[in-house]
């Protein structure tokens, strides 16, 4: 059963948006009617990015910067008088090596781009998402519920987006909606390219995961705050 969705008059803005994932969830904003405000380092012209520029209204954005992403923040209120929706996409993943053996610029990298950029573009979207009565899903994952060898800094900063999110929701409660999805491995050209031997049929599509962004969204989800959702389907 396929779900359909009206965002018409929103306005939603999608950090790492030339991503896999997070191309995928600007995509299904912009097929439901939303404007898409787009943030990333990497421009959609850029060989890397997977984003459709037809989806987005792009803004250069460093999601670790505080300037950076409060000036975007800044620049999509003022061109379009509200803000509906944040979607903390941008992220990373780094492993292999057990704590003692683990670079610190390593550390700072997924701490950096998995959690502070959460948490500044939550801290200045949450002022105009008040006024809106609007939402934010931010991405965890699966293994941040458990440590697990060779990855420990990921699974920490996945664990405090978790966190973060159960925070937000918890100080913005009847104002502002805030989750989490909790994916395992999306099948993204980057992981085929990492995992060569492993099987990407059981892997999820970033495109059911940007269904489940939109219902998040909704006002199918007024009932939802501060909730960590499985997106890892039946692996």
């Amino acid at each position: 059963m396929e779900a359909a969705f009206d965002f018409e008059r929103s306005v939603v803005l999608v950090t790492g948006a030339s991503g896999a994932l997070g191309s995928a969830v600007a995509a299904a904003f912009d097929e439901a009617g939303a404007t898409v405000c787009g943030a990333d380092v990497v421009a959609p012209d850029e060989d890397d990015a997977l984003v459709d520029p037809a989806t987005v209204e792009f803004h250069e954005t460093d999601a670790t910067d505080e300037a950076s992403v409060r000036d975007t923040v800044e620049a999509v209120v003022s061109a379009h008088g509200r803000l509906d929706a944040v979607c903390n996409i941008a992220g990373t993943w780094r492993g292999g090596d057990p704590i003692h053996e683990t670079d610190v610029d390593q550390f700072d990298l997924l701490f950096d781009v998995n959690l502070k950029s959460m948490f500044l573009t939550s801290k200045h979207a949450i002022p105009h998402l008040r006024e809106t009565g609007g939402a934010v899903v931010s991405v965890s994952a699966r293994s941040s519920l458990e440590g697990g060898e060779g990855d420990g800094p990921y699974r920490a900063s996945k664990a405090g987006v978790r966190l973060l999110t159960e925070t937000i929701a918890e100080e913005n409660l009847g104002t502002v909606r805030a989750n989490a999805i909790m994916p395992s491995v999306i099948d993204t050209p980057m992981n085929r390219e990492m995992m060569p031997d492993a099987d990407p049929d059981e892997w999820v599509d970033p495109a059911d995961i940007a269904e489940v962004v939109l219902f998040l969204c909704s006002d199918a989800a007024t009932v939802t705050s501060g909730a960590a959702v499985p997106v890892y389907g039946e692996a």
